[in-house]
C-alpha cells in the first residue's frame, strides 16, 4: 500500500457545542474507602472494598475520573443506553492479479452490524450514507444521498500463496459518497459510540458531536488518518498529530489501530491521552493505557483476506464490554472474531450455532460476575481469573460449529492440552 507523508494540516473546524450536555466537569468524590486506596484494577466482585455514598468516580489506568456517567444521565435528552455506530456502507471490488474475483458489500458498518446485532446486550443505531445506486439488503436502512454515489473501493491482491493467504492489498477509493454531518446524528444519548469511517466520511465536527452524545467512545483511527490520492484514489496514511482530529483524542476512551497504522499514531504520546488498542494479526493485540500495557493472546487462523478484521475485532470488543467483560476479556473476544474474519473473503458468515454458543457464554459470565452494588457500567482493566477459561470456551464454540479456516486454532488448543 502506498503511503503519503505530509505535514500539511487541514484547517480546524469549530467544535459544535452540545446544547444537550454542556462541558464535562470533574465532580468531587463522594466515596468512602475501606482500608484500600481507589484503584482501577479492583475486580468487579470486590464490592466490600468500596462503599458508595453517592456517585463514586472511577479511575482508568491513566488516572482520569470517569464522571461521564453522571453527566450522561443528568441531561434532559432521552438516554437509549445503546450503541451509536457511524460510518458509511460501501461497495468493494476485489482483484487478484488484475482479475475481478469478488464483489460485495463493504464498509465498517457492515462488519460491525454482523456482530453487534446478534450479540450485543444493547441495541445499536447506525448512521450511514449511500447513493441512489445502493441496492444491497441491510438490516439498518442508510441515508440515501441524492447527489453522490455509494462509496466504492477496489482492493488489489497478488496471487494466493500455497497457504491461501492473498498477501498485502493495495486499496483505492474509486468513488465517494458525501460525508456524515452532525445534523445527521440522533439527539439522544448512548452508552457506547463507534466512529468507524473508511473513506473520510466522518468529519471532525461529527466526531466532536458523537463525543457529546456517547459515554464511552471507540474510534477506529483509519477514519482519522486516511488520505486519498487525487489521481488514482490510492489510500495513504498521515500522522494523527497532523490531522484535524488530534485535539479530540483526550475525549476518546479507546482508539483502535492496526500494526500498519500504529507508526502514524505515535503510541507513546497518544497512550497518555486515551487508551490505544493495536491489533497485531497473528500476534493478538495490545492495549496501552497510560503506563500500563496489556498483551492479549491471539487465535491463530488461516488468513485469506484481512479486509474487515479490524472491524470485527472492534465489534467483538464492544460486544464484550456491553456484557460487562473486563477490557482484556473483551479484547480476547475481539481477537476471536478477527481471526474468524480473516479466514473468509468479504463479510464473514458466522454460523448461528457459533453466535448462540458465544451469547450463552456471555450471559453465563454476566450472571456469574453480577454485582448487586454496581449500579452503573464501568470499565475494568484487569484480566479476569477466568480469562483462560473464556478463551477455551470460545475455542470449543468454534470447533463445535466446524468453522472453516480454524484448523490451526484447534491444533494449537490440542497442543496446550
Amino acid at each position: 500500500m502506498s503511503r503519503y507523508y505530509t505535514e500539511k494540516q487541514r484547517g480546524h473546524r469549530p467544535r459544535r457545542a452540545s446544547h444537550k450536555r454542556g462541558l464535562q466537569r470533574y465532580a468531587s468524590s463522594s466515596c468512602i474507602f475501606s482500608g484500600k486506596e481507589a484503584s482501577p484494577f479492583l475486580r468487579n466482585t470486590q464490592c466490600s472494598i468500596v462503599s458508595l455514598v453517592s456517585f463514586c468516580p472511577l479511575l482508568d489506568p491513566m488516572g482520569r475520573v470517569d464522571v461521564a456517567a453522571e453527566n450522561h444521565h443528568t441531561t434532559s435528552s432521552p438516554t437509549t443506553g445503546g450503541v451509536l455506530v457511524v460510518g458509511n456502507y460501501c461497495h468493494d471490488v476485489i482483484y487478484r492479479d488484475g482479475i475481478v474475483v469478488g464483489k460485495g458489500l463493504g464498509g465498517a458498518a457492515s462488519f460491525l452490524s454482523n456482530l453487534l446485532d446478534p450479540l450485543c446486550s444493547a441495541s445499536a443505531s447506525y448512521i450511514s450514507k449511500v447513493g441512489a445506486d445502493f441496492s444491497d439488503s441491510v438490516s439498518n436502512s442508510p441515508i440515501t444521498s441524492s447527489s453522490c454515489p455509494t462509496t466504492l473501493f477496489h482492493a488489489y491482491f497478488p496471487s494466493a500463496a500455497a497457504d491461501g493467504y492473498h498477501g498485502d492489498r493495495v486499496l483505492r477509493r474509486v468513488r465517494v459518497c458525501e460525508p456524515i454531518f452532525p445534523s445527521d446524528l440522533p439527539s439522544e444519548n448512548f452508552e457506547f459510540g463507534l466512529a468507524a469511517g473508511v473513506a473520510g466520511e466522518i468529519l471532525p465536527e461529527t466526531l466532536a458531536f458523537m463525543l457529546d452524545l456517547c459515554r464511552f467512545m471507540f474510534v477506529d483511527v483509519q477514519g482519522l488518518i486516511r488520505v486519498f490520492d487525487p489521481n488514482d484514489g490510492a489510500v495513504g496514511l498521515v500522522p494523527l498529530r497532523s490531522s484535524a482530529f488530534f485535539d479530540l483524542i483526550p475525549r476518546i476512551r479507546f482508539l483502535k489501530a492496526s500494526a500498519d497504522e500504529a507508526p502514524f499514531v505515535d503510541i507513546e504520546e497518544v497512550r497518555k491521552l486515551c487508551c490505544v488498542i493495536v491489533t497485531e494479526g497473528k500476534d493478538g493485540c495490545k492495549v496501552y493505557c497510560g503506563d500500563d500495557e496489556i498483551k492479549v493472546a491471539p487465535f491463530p487462523a488461516l488468513q485469506i483476506d484481512p479486509t474487515g478484521a479490524g472491524d470485527s475485532f472492534l465489534g467483538g470488543f464492544v460486544v464484550g464490554l456491553s456484557w460487562g467483560l473486563t477490557v482484556p476479556d473483551a479484547a480476547l473476544l475481539g481477537n476471536f472474531f478477527g481471526a474468524l474474519t480473516v479466514g473468509q473473503v468479504g463479510i464473514p458468515k458466522f454460523e448461528k450455532s457459533l453466535l448462540k454458543a458465544v451469547r450463552q457464554e456471555l450471559e453465563r459470565r454476566r450472571s456469574y460476575d453480577a454485582v448487586p452494588c454496581q449500579t452503573k457500567f464501568s470499565l475494568n482493566y484487569q484480566e479476569s481469573v477466568a480469562h483462560q477459561e473464556f478463551r477455551e470456551s470460545l475455542l470449543r464454540a468454534a470447533e463445535l460449529s466446524c468453522i472453516g479456516g480454524l484448523t490451526e486454532i484447534k491444533d494449537e488448543n490440542r497442543k496446550k492440552n
